[in-house]
């Protein structure tokens, strides 16, 4: 009933409803659109809707309104930030971005529209290889705020990027002692490692990817077993991709988990969905001077991308 509810609400108000697949499966089954970081900036940048509820966290939220600036932009909880965001207080990256003149900087998607402000192009963990790639070979770069994805980067172009130490919580926790004991227990079981992940784990991958290219590898795979490191929401998708395949959660070093969770993306709940659609609030909005900034360096992100067939 409330989902019909929420669907009608979308309609009368001309409203789009984008969801990341971290978020509960509830809220992505209601969703107008689900994908990860790079699919929804795409999204929010060609919509012609009204209101854009984003179904994600702050930034995801500040994307959206800098790419649809005459949009409307809602979040069903503005208490829905992200660790790795956090991680990288704006003045603290400009202050280091200014000890390095001769450096150009490379931004996470996962950022305050205030770091992107102060970046010269925007990556997500989908497409961070090839946009890294794309600059001379000896053009020193600064990648911010996420070191583990940073030094996979590194590691896969021979790159010597300037890293923040930044990291998302979820992602830096997974426990690489059960990940070894699930293996033991599934020797047939593909392992998919998303790349915020820490070294040691990543090592243990047979894929390492974005949401978006692990859930694409499931389907593609011949392998009927996954285990899956990244935060459970995917998992939604991946079973309704494949029903006949099983996926298991990697869980986090907490022994009181069974699998890996977003604090944050978890309160979007179809409740407040509802109420957010209802009452057009809580609305996110970019100071001008800071859109007028960051637009430069996503736009620039989707330009590459579109050009890479990304």
């Amino acid at each position: 009933m409330l989902k019909e509810q929420i669907r009608q609400l979308a309609a009368q108000k001309h409203a789009i409803i984008l969801a990341h697949y971290y978020t509960i499966g509830e809220v992505q089954d209601v969703a107008d659109f689900v994908g990860d970081s790079l699919a929804l900036a795409a999204k929010a940048a060609k919509t012609d809707a009204e209101i854009i509820v984003m179904c994600g966290v702050h930034f995801m939220a500040e994307t959206c309104k800098i790419l649809s600036p005459n949009a409307k932009v809602l979040i069903p909880d503005l208490g829905a930030s992200c660790s790795l965001a956090e991680s990288c207080p704006a003045d603290d990256f400009a202050q280091f971005v200014a000890e390095h003149p001769d450096h150009k900087v490379i931004s996470y998607v996962n950022t305050s529209a205030a770091v992107k402000a102060v970046t010269d192009v925007v990556v997500t963990s989908g497409n961070a290889r090839e946009i890294v790639s794309s600059f001379p070979q000896d053009e020193p770069l600064i990648f911010g705020p996420d070191r583990n994805l940073g030094e996979y980067i590194n590691s896969i172009t021979g790159r010597q990027m300037l890293l923040w130490d930044g990291a998302c919580h979820v992602h830096e926790r997974f426990s690489l002692e059960k990940l070894i004991a699930l293996r033991r227990e599934h020797p047939g079981a593909e392992i998919l490692v998303h790349p915020e992940c820490r070294g040691a784990v990543r090592k243990l991958a047979d894929v390492v990817g974005s949401t978006a290219r692990l859930l694409k590898h499931t389907q593609e795979s011949p392998c009927q077993e996954f285990l899956v490191v990244t935060e459970s929401g995917i998992l939604h998708q991946m079973q309704r991709a494949c029903p006949d395949k099983t996926f298991i959660p990697v869980p986090p070093d907490d022994p009181g988990c069974a699998c890996n969770e977003c604090s944050y993306m978890r309160l979007n709940t179809l409740e407040k969905l509802y109420q957010c659609l209802q009452t057009e609030a809580p609305e996110v909005v970019v100071p001008e001077d800071i859109a007028q900034k960051a637009v430069r360096p996503i736009e620039r992100m989707l330009e590459i991308s579109e050009k890479l067939g990304l």
